[in-house]
């Protein structure tokens, strides 16, 4: 039996870069969930675990975490703040009796606040409005606060979820109070918080004498145990040892199975108990075959629980075997067959993407996901784990609805400085980008509101932080399906083509970047129809980078200057995909990121061009 009196189960819900993980961190360490000389208490974003999410700023994977708090449990679920993540955030709510939604003191609600909120209020959880950074020099919080209320209004069904406590909070200090405090430098914690938290949201412990029930929202690995089944024990208890049925959603038993081992929360640590009760979340070893959205019952009491609803998914790329002639030496992993079986097992547990094969190419897949950013972390991570790969151009996926052709359209919200609205009201134009909003902010700047279609969005996010110099801001919000309309022309020029393989010689590289920008370095491998450069004017060009300076024994003058290069542009995976065209593709490797056409050889290129591919 636990030895804490009750449970609360809470989400932390917010757009990204509103400083969720930094507030769940003051929440851990002040109530010393970790010893003083523990190496976390000097930590920052301990939530935010793996390498990726430390190097981009933002959560990707919902985790799991409690604390102590007056003798009650209080079990925090940390959930990612971008949309392309959502999947993530449907997946794990059904877990949460309550959340804190987490709002910027300056930026206010923003696209990703409103989807996360409206899952929210789905599920008829209670909310707690945190206004967080109201220490900014442009904060406006009552402005915030008037902006979040007439969200909630928009979006809630339920009048009683209209009635929601506020918190003031400076998440970096650990700071939060009931009231907006007159000196924010006055001593402070994270108390009126917690208090919000017990008197807002109710017991998680329900139906504690009804037989076992648990819906499965996700499942972990370990080495020892296979797989872990994750969820919130919806009713009843499970002891260790005791047999439960496993219901696939439409109430057909897999099978019956014994739970070898148990599982809870304590900090960030898991911890091996008996017996686990109604409202905890637990971690279940000796089920073999798991798959989110399954039901765990009672033998006695097979009822499935409603299933895990998530968002389609609305880009897709088609990815394939690394051919290039450097993947051997820079990957573990090369073969198809390899590639499809960690994408297959990603799909188990990344509820927002989805596999299938290419039907132009039996050996590559089409992967489909939330958006541009949902795929580059994919390839990101298959990468880092040893995989090499080809990834093509990312398509829009269209659907036939009353027999006609429909796209995805989503609301873009855009923060930027005032001195960059004509510039980006331009690219939008050309986007066909159709503006629904437009609020000025002495403080905060513009704040721009567009629907726009999801291909002709595609490449925008690089193109407008190049515009305004990295100082803009983008959210999307899907909006959904609707009739496909023209497409805008899109403008890039012609790229630099290696017509020899071999490595790159400073030479070479000055012709080419008179003739444009190179995307190799001196003494950098190249292959032929490797994609080298970038040109200012339309059409490719191919090009030989791998050419040295002729070495005669007379000599002119200037011959033997010292060539100045300018540094190589090295696209992310993101960019990669904003960049590239149907004839080319993206050469992935542990190593190195690459682009390249389909086709190496001119030969090749000029036979599939006359056979229209």
């Amino acid at each position: 039996m636990s030895n804490y009196k009750d449970i609360r189960n809470v989400a932390v819900i917010a757009h990204v870069d509103h400083g969720k993980t930094t507030l769940v961190d003051a929440m851990l360490k002040q109530t010393h969930t970790f010893r003083e000389n523990q190496s976390e208490m000097l930590e920052e974003r301990i939530m935010d675990s793996n390498d990726l999410e430390r190097e981009k700023g933002i959560t990707i994977l919902s985790k799991n975490t409690s604390v102590f708090y007056k003798d009650i449990k209080i079990n925090i679920i940390d959930t990612p703040g971008h949309a392309d993540f959502g999947g993530e955030v449907e997946r794990v709510l059904n877990m949460a009796d309550g959340v804190l939604l987490i709002v910027d003191a300056a930026e206010g609600p923003l696209s990703q606040t409103k989807f996360v909120l409206k899952r929210a209020l789905d599920y008829g959880l209670k909310v707690i409005l945190v206004i967080n950074k109201i220490d900014r020099k442009d904060a406006d919080v009552k402005r915030v606060v008037a902006d979040a209320e007439n969200l909630f209004l928009s979006l809630a069904s339920d009048p009683e979820l209209l009635n929601f406590p506020i918190i003031y909070a400076i998440g970096r200090e650990g700071k939060t109070w009931d009231k907006m405090p007159e000196d924010m430098t006055a001593p402070a914690d994270t108390t009126p918080l917690f208090e919000s938290i017990l008197k807002t949201l109710s017991s998680s412990r329900q139906d504690e004498n009804k037989p076992f029930q648990m819906l499965i929202s996700a499942f972990e690995k370990n080495g020892y145990l296979g797989r872990l089944a994750v969820g919130r024990v919806h009713q009843g208890k499970v002891k260790k040892g005791q047999y439960v049925t496993q219901l696939n959603p439409n109430q057909v038993a897999v099978g019956n199975f014994k739970i070898e081992r148990m599982y809870v929360n304590e900090g960030m640590n898991k911890v091996e108990t008996e017996e686990i009760e109604s409202g905890e979340i637990a971690y279940l070893a000796g089920i073999y075959q798991i798959e989110i959205g399954q039901t765990l019952t009672d033998p006695n009491f097979q009822v499935a629980m409603p299933t895990i609803q998530v968002a389609e998914p609305t880009l897709k790329a088609s990815f394939g075997p690394n051919t290039s002639p450097f993947a051997r030496d820079e990957s573990r992993f090369l073969t198809s067959r390899e590639l499809k079986e960690r994408l297959k097992e990603e799909v188990e547990t990344n509820l927002g993407l989805k596999l299938e094969d290419d039907p132009t190419d039996s050996i590559r897949v089409l992967v489909s996901g939330r958006g541009e950013l949902h795929l580059a972390i994919l390839i990101e991570k298959l990468r880092r784990e040893g995989y090499a790969m080809e990834v093509g151009k990312p398509e829009v996926i269209l659907k036939t609805i009353d027999s006609k052709v429909c796209e995805p359209y989503s609301e873009l919200t855009i923060l930027t400085p005032e001195e960059y609205v004509g510039a980006i009201t331009s690219e939008l134009g050309k986007r066909r980008a159709q503006m629904l909003d437009m609020s000025t902010d002495d403080k905060a700047g513009v704040k721009m509101m567009y629907k726009i279609s999801e291909k002709n969005a595609l490449g925008l996010r690089s193109i407008l932080v190049s515009e305004t110099k990295g100082s803009v801001s983008l959210s999307y919000l899907s909006m959904g399906y609707e009739p496909k309309t023209v497409d805008t022309i899109r403008e890039r020029n012609g790229v630099m083509i290696a017509s020899e393989s071999g490595k790159a010689l400073g030479f070479g590289l000055d012709l080419a970047q008179k003739r444009g920008i190179t995307f190799v370095s001196p003494t950098e491998g190249v292959y032929e129809g490797q994609v080298v450069g970038y040109r200012p004017v339309e059409g490719d060009l191919e090009i030989n980078v791998c050419k040295g300076k002729q070495l005669t024994n007379m000599r002119s003058s200037g011959n033997d200057d010292a060539l100045t290069l300018a540094p190589a542009v090295k696209y992310s995976i993101e960019e990669s995909l904003d960049f590239i065209e149907s004839d080319e593709l993206i050469d992935v490797t542990p190593k190195t990121i690459r682009l390249r056409k389909k086709y190496l050889t001119k030969v090749d290129r000029v036979r599939a061009e006359r056979k229209g591919k």
